[in-house]
């Protein structure tokens, strides 16, 4: 697995710039004021150029949201229970979630995959199984994951979006699903970003002020016992992450090597795409952040990224809520781009 894994790292490339000045000319060329449009613009010039052509094409979407359980949540850090993992992914495969629903709104497929659910379910048209272990280890206690689950996580995601090229996806979406996965996410942060774990621990499902303060107190735990597998991303994923973190993390980087284009869903998601970038900076040439969380700390995330989302809803559910509707102003984009009218080609008369 970590063979595999390091040849996919080096078939990653840069997004190829070149065509930058054909598809500005074009986009200024539409009939409306030069960038008027704002960030649809902007959108539109950056799946142009992860896609590679001149007039991209966005017609299949998919969104697929990992499910893992953790071993952190016997802490107390959530406001849930773990069995509430196993039965939102039936409520998922029931049609009956969030993600469920936007996903038909944005004509995105949906998939779900339990990476690491302590669950075994039954065969589902809707559910993939590629089960790495029934849940991570206690992060407090040591790594949460061993290096070789974590790439067989990862190269889980590299799977899926190699399957999705081959499919004839055009864009995909990460989405999650695993009571106290807040907690993993911010020690990846912590740890990958060196931000402050008071300031960037949030409420994850509405936790009080003393358990809050008990998360705190968890992380920094989790760090200080872990400190000495910290020294590689790999490492770091392993010690401080989960199963759905590692496989978002896979999704990114297989999709990056096929020149597919993701979008990033929140605060969970992120941290999944932070491993990737910290493991190949190119990855970062084929994301977009769809929202920006509600959850405390992503703000500071985002800004240490030199990332900006693509709506800021309030939004700190996950499931991939935010990126199915983030995908569909991007489709907006590439509608705009590929279909109005040009000054060239319409009777319209430029600015002087």
């Amino acid at each position: 697995m970590l063979d595999q894994l390091q040849d996919i790292l080096g078939s990653i490339k840069p997004v190829d710039n070149s065509l930058s000045n054909k598809i500005q000319t074009h986009l200024d060329d539409l009939t409306k004021p030069q960038g008027s449009l704002g960030r649809l613009e902007e959108i539109a010039m950056k799946y142009a150029l992860v896609t590679g052509v001149n007039r991209p094409v966005l017609k299949k979407k998919k969104v697929f949201c990992f499910a893992a359980d953790h071993g952190v949540a016997t802490e107390g850090v959530s406001a849930f229970p773990a069995e509430v993992t196993p039965q939102m992914v039936y409520n998922m495969l029931n049609g009956g979630a969030a993600i469920n629903v936007l996903a038909r709104h944005a004509g995105a497929d949906l998939e779900v995959i339990d990476i690491g659910v302590n669950h075994d379910f039954a065969d589902h048209p809707s559910l993939r199984k590629y089960k790495v272990r029934h849940g991570s280890a206690n992060m407090t206690q040591g790594p949460a994951m061993t290096t070789e689950e974590t790439a067989q996580a990862i190269m889980a995601g590299v799977a899926l979006a190699r399957e999705a090229r081959a499919d004839g996806y055009d864009l995909v979406a990460t989405g999650e699903m695993g009571i106290a996965n807040t907690t993993p996410a911010t020690a990846l942060f912590a740890a990958m970003l060196d931000l402050p774990v008071k300031s960037i621990t949030g409420r994850g499902t509405g936790i009080d002020d003393r358990m809050l303060d008990h998360k705190i107190s968890v992380i920094t735990q989790a760090l200080e016992v872990n400190k000495k597998h910290l020294a590689t991303p790999l490492e770091t994923l392993a010690a401080l992450g989960g199963f759905e973190i590692a496989g978002i993390c896979g999704l990114v980087l297989g999709a990056a090597s096929v020149g597919i284009p993701v979008v990033v869903d929140g605060f969970i998601s992120s941290a999944g795409a932070v491993a990737a970038m910290k493991l190949s900076c190119k990855a970062s040439d084929y994301l977009f952040f769809s929202h920006l969380s509600d959850e405390q700390g992503h703000k500071a995330i985002m800004n240490r990224l030199g990332a900006r989302s693509i709506l800021d809803l309030g939004l700190r559910l996950g499931e991939g809520t935010g990126a199915v509707l983030a995908m569909q102003v991007i489709e907006g984009a590439v509608k705009i781009y590929n279909e109005m009218a040009t000054f060239s080609s319409a009777n319209v008369s430029e600015k002087k």
